[in-house]
């Protein structure tokens, strides 16, 4: 007797066990991802000139 109700007890176990496996899904999004990037670059140039380029530049009958 206590065979058989050992064995129902596990099967019921069993069976309460297996019903409540838990299902991942993967799905692609309905809509497109966005990704809003404000940027905002700012560089500087420095140019160093020796004061004799500077007069040869300054020159209008170079250029």
């Amino acid at each position: 007797m206590k065979l058989a109700a050992a064995l129902t007890s596990t099967l019921l176990l069993t069976s309460l066990i297996a019903g409540c496996t838990p299902t991942v899904k993967i799905e692609p999004p309905d809509k497109p991802i966005v990704i809003n990037l404000n940027v905002k670059i700012e560089h500087e140039i420095r140019i160093k000139v020796d004061k004799e380029l500077d007069n040869l530049l300054e020159n209008e009958q170079l250029f």
